[in-house]
């Protein structure tokens, strides 16, 4: 079941939030709020990949 939950939310932030790999953002020139959709987008996809 909580495998199931967050590759929802991994479906969803697919098609949410921004991508960066695509804008080449830089990680040393990114904002906080830009580093926290980050991170947030790595745990959300580790957890649906365990």
């Amino acid at each position: 079941m909580k495998k199931s939950i967050f590759k929802t939310l991994a479906k969803m932030n697919k098609k949410l939030l921004p991508n960066y790999t695509k804008q080449e953002l830089d990680l040393r020139k990114a904002t906080k709020m830009q580093k926290a959709i980050i991170g947030w987008k790595l745990w959300v996809t580790k957890n649906s990949l365990d």
